[in-house]
C-alpha cells in the first residue's frame, strides 16, 4: 500500500510553482533579460538539468559552499554520480568544448542561456532551492571590451523593466601571474584569526572564499586584510582600468568593492555584481565575471572568458521593491460566447480564424449559459466578446459588444477576423 505524506500536493521545500497571472511577470523578466543578448549576437544554449559532478567540483570549486554544501547529488543505477545543476557557467563551457563552438574560427563563442538551477540552501525571500536565471557567456576572446559589454547589455536590460535602484560593485580578482603573492598575504593574515575548523580549511584550498563568509563574526575580524588591488600586476591593472573607462564612456555608473570575490572559484581579473538595496540580505540580483582559466580547469583548452548570471526570481522582487508594474499585454483580446449548438460550431471556426490572424481568443468552454459566460468574458481580460444565437446566424452576423465600454454592434460573419484584427493594431 502507498503511503501518501499529509500534504501531498505541496511544493518541496524552497522552491515554488508559476502559475497565472504571475508567471506572466516572470516570462516577461526573461524577455526583457535576454533581449539585449539576441540584439548583441548572443545565441541561444540550453543544456542538461543535471551533469556529472566532477564538472562543478573542479570548475566551481570544491572549496566552495555550492559544491561542499548546496550541491544536489544521486548516482544512477550504473553508478555514476551526478548533480543537479548549481550553476550555468561550467554547463555552458562544457557543452561548447564538446561541441567543438570554439573552432568555428569566429572568437568569441557568444551564448545566452535560461533556465531553473538548484541549491541546497536555507529558504528565505530572495533565496530558494530552486531558482530561475538567464545567463550569457562570451567564450575564447580576452578583450576589456568584451567584459564592459556584458555588464552594458545588462544594464540596458534592467533599465527596459523600469528597475533604477540597483548599484552595479566592480572588483579585480588579478590572474594567475599576480593572485599566487596576494594569496599567501592573506593566508598569512587569515591564520592569525580566531576562525573556526571549516573555515581554516578554507584558507588553505582558497582563502579568498573566507572574504565571501557573510557571518558577522568573520566580517569583523577582516577588518585590515591586504587588498587585492594592492597586490595587481601591471597586466591586471591596465586590464582593469580600461573596463572602468569603457563602462564610464557608456554612462555607467558603478562603485569600486575592493572586497567583492563572488563565490565561485574560477574567477579572475573583472568580477561584478548587480545588487539591490530593496531586497535585504538577499541583495544580489546577478552578478558575473572573466574566468580565463576555467577551460582548462575542466579539461579543456586556453579559452579566456566573460560572463554574467541575472536572478529572475530576485528581478521581479527587485521590481515589486520599486513598485514598478509591467505593462503586460493580455493574453486573451477576445472572447466568444455562442448562443445554442449552431452558434457553438461557427463561433468555434471564427475562433480558430481569429487566432491564425494573431489575435488573443478564447471560447466559453463547457456549455455555460449566457451570465455565466459574460463573467468568464470579463473575468478573461479580453476587450471584446463575441456573441451569437440562431437570429444572428440567419442574418449572416455576430455581435460584438466591447466589454469596456458596453457598446455592441453586428458585424458580417465574414468580416469578423478583419474588423477584431483591425481593433488590435
Amino acid at each position: 500500500m502507498t503511503i501518501y505524506p499529509v500534504n501531498a500536493f505541496a511544493a518541496p521545500k524552497g522552491t515554488y510553482d508559476l502559475t497565472p497571472p504571475d508567471s506572466a511577470t516572470f516570462l516577461a523578466v526573461r524577455e526583457a533579460l535576454a533581449a539585449p543578448l539576441r540584439r548583441a549576437g548572443y545565441g541561444y544554449i540550453e543544456t542538461p538539468g543535471f551533469e556529472h559532478v566532477e564538472l562543478f567540483s573542479r570548475g566551481v570549486g570544491e572549496s566552495t559552499d555550492i559544491v561542499s554544501k548546496e550541491m544536489y547529488t544521486l548516482t544512477t543505477k550504473g553508478g555514476t554520480e551526478l548533480a543537479l545543476r548549481p550553476e550555468g557557467t561550467a554547463s555552458v563551457l562544457r557543452a561548447a568544448l564538446e561541441r567543438n563552438l570554439h573552432k568555428a574560427g569566429n572568437l568569441p563563442v557568444k551564448l545566452w542561456y535560461s533556465g531553473s538551477y538548484y541549491r541546497y540552501e536555507r529558504p528565505q525571500a530572495g533565496r530558494y532551492r530552486h531558482f530561475s536565471q538567464i545567463g550569457a557567456e562570451a567564450i575564447g576572446a580576452e578583450d576589456p571590451a568584451l567584459d564592459a559589454e556584458l555588464i552594458i547589455l545588462a544594464v540596458d536590460a534592467y533599465r527596459s523593466l523600469g528597475l533604477r535602484e540597483f548599484r552595479i560593485l566592480l572588483n579585480s580578482l588579478g590572474d594567475k601571474e599576480c593572485r599566487p603573492a596576494y594569496r599567501a598575504a592573506l593566508q598569512d593574515f587569515l591564520r592569525a584569526l580566531d576562525l573556526d575548523d571549516e573555515t581554516r580549511r578554507r584558507i588553505e584550498i582558497n582563502p579568498l572564499r573566507v572574504l565571501d563568509d557573510k557571518r558577522e563574526a568573520v566580517q569583523k575580524q577582516l577588518t585590515g586584510a591586504p587588498l587585492l588591488r594592492d597586490h595587481l600586476c601591471e597586466a591586471c591593472k591596465e586590464y582593469h582600468e580600461r573596463v572602468r573607462v569603457l563602462l564610464t564612456a557608456a554612462g555607467i555608473e558603478f562603485e569600486d568593492d575592493e572586497r567583492l570575490v563572488r563565490g565561485l572559484d574560477y574567477y579572475t581579473r573583472t568580477t561584478f555584481e548587480f545588487v539591490h538595496d530593496g531586497l535585504g540580505s538577499q541583495s544580489a540580483v546577478g552578478g558575473g565575471g572573466r574566468y580565463d582559466g576555467l577551460s582548462e580547469m575542466i579539461g579543456g583548452p586556453a579559452l579566456p572568458s566573460v560572463g554574467w548570471a541575472l536572478g529572475v526570481d530576485r528581478t521581479v522582487l527587485a521590481l515589486r521593491a520599486e513598485g514598478v508594474e509591467l505593462a503586460l499585454p493580455a493574453a486573451t483580446e477576445v472572447y466568444a460566447v455562442p448562443l445554442g449548438e449552431e452558434a457553438r460550431g461557427v463561433l468555434f471556426g471564427l475562433v480558430t480564424a481569429l487566432r491564425r490572424a494573431g489575435v488573443g481568443t478564447d471560447f466559453a468552454f463547457g456549455g455555460k449559459g449566457l451570465k455565466n459566460a459574460m463573467k468568464s468574458a470579463n473575468r478573461s481580460g479580453a476587450r471584446f466578446a463575441l456573441l451569437a444565437g440562431e437570429r444572428d446566424l440567419a442574418d449572416g452576423v455576430v455581435q460584438v459588444k466591447d466589454l469596456e465600454s458596453g457598446e455592441q454592434k453586428s458585424v458580417a460573419l465574414d468580416a469578423v477576423v478583419d474588423e477584431l484584427s483591425a481593433q488590435r493594431s
